[in-house]
């Protein structure tokens, strides 16, 4: 009986330590997976943290890049001007010389909160200071392209120009297509041939539809009457109609086939971080027509366009209204 008494307790004693010894070694299994999940997690947060200082870095320096890019091209930008999107739309055409020349000058500004527009037409043969030389604002583009077209429309009118967009009359012609044409009155018989650059404008008075090339012709034409006025009335009349065509339901559809064309065919300042602006801009854009403005100045003799320093400043403070700023008062003490 003392033997069995012995032989159980002996039992129950190697039980409990096997019930300890599984216990412990359970303990260090899960001391080992918890430090095993928290090296994990660790080297995981270290890779994260890694990555995200590198796309920081990375971020940064390509916005640093924009930035200077961006001054390059506009020149800096008046924070006056934050309230408005200022665009310059250049089109470029063959030269007499040659070279490529902007054809068509037109600052197109949108106020930011209304999404109205306004638009400046620059006669190309207006007079400005090249550096140390002076001459005809559209042939610049031919050796200082539209960076150097952009600083000085700049100075000229006194204001930031935030972004630029150069079309060719190729691509002109090629969108306006997209677009399914342009309604508008013709005001007069249109007819002239230049038999060196192949250009033949043929086109009667009256309401017309006009396809792209039609339209391209329909700007450049030049009549003896108003000489380049009249081009800019024309440029202004068609950007109305143009502008209402936009702003139709139809447009939505052909949103690729033009995204293509910005993408690909037309050359622009703007860059991946001026997307989400300027996509807010159009969003806004206000369903009545742009206000149009001529430069202010006069055509002398030799058909060169002379700028009114002090009308242009006049139009700009109309065109660019800016809140006077109030200082607070102190409160008036009571009087006694």
């Amino acid at each position: 009986m003392a033997n069995t008494t012995k032989t159980n307790i002996d039992n129950k004693r190697k039980a409990l330590q096997r019930r300890r010894r599984r216990q412990a070694f359970r303990k260090i299994f899960m001391c080992v997976i918890l430090v095993l999940i928290g090296s994990a997690i660790l080297f995981v947060g270290f890779g994260v943290y890694s990555i995200a200082s590198r796309v920081y870095t990375e971020f940064s320096s390509m916005y640093e890049g924009y930035n200077e890019r961006r001054a390059a091209r506009t020149g800096e930008i008046n924070p006056k001007f934050d309230g408005y999107t200022n665009i310059l739309i250049l089109g470029i055409d063959d030269g007499e010389n040659g070279g490529r020349e902007a054809d068509t000058i037109i600052l197109l500004s949108f106020s930011n909160d209304t999404g109205k527009s306004r638009l400046i037409s620059i006669p190309r043969d207006t007079w400005v200071a090249a550096d140390s030389s002076a001459g005809r604002l559209g042939s610049l583009y031919t050796w200082g392209g539209a960076s150097l077209i952009v600083r000085h429309v700049s100075n000229l009118l006194g204001i930031s120009i935030h972004q630029y967009v150069v079309i060719d009359m190729e691509t002109f012609a090629e969108l306006i297509d997209i677009f399914g044409g342009v309604d508008i009155y013709v005001e007069e018989n249109m007819d002239y041939e230049d038999p060196e650059s192949g250009l033949e404008i043929h086109l009667g008075q009256g309401y017309q539809h006009l396809n792209g090339e039609e339209a391209q012709k329909y700007l450049r034409f030049r009549s003896e009457k108003l000489g380049d006025v009249g081009r800019v009335q024309r440029q202004q009349k068609f950007f109305k109609s143009f502008y209402a065509k936009v702003l139709q339901l139809e447009t939505i559809p052909k949103l690729p086939a033009i995204a293509d064309i910005f993408r690909n065919k037309m050359e622009t300042s703007a860059e991946i971080f001026d997307s989400a602006h300027l996509a807010n801009v159009l969003r806004k854009m206000s369903s009545d027509l742009p206000t149009t403005v001529m430069l202010p100045g006069r055509e002398n003799e030799q058909g060169i366009w002379e700028p009114n320093t002090r009308e242009i400043e006049i139009k700009i403070q109309e065109l660019f209204p800016v809140q006077d700023i109030v200082e607070e008062l102190p409160p008036h003490e009571e009087e006694e």
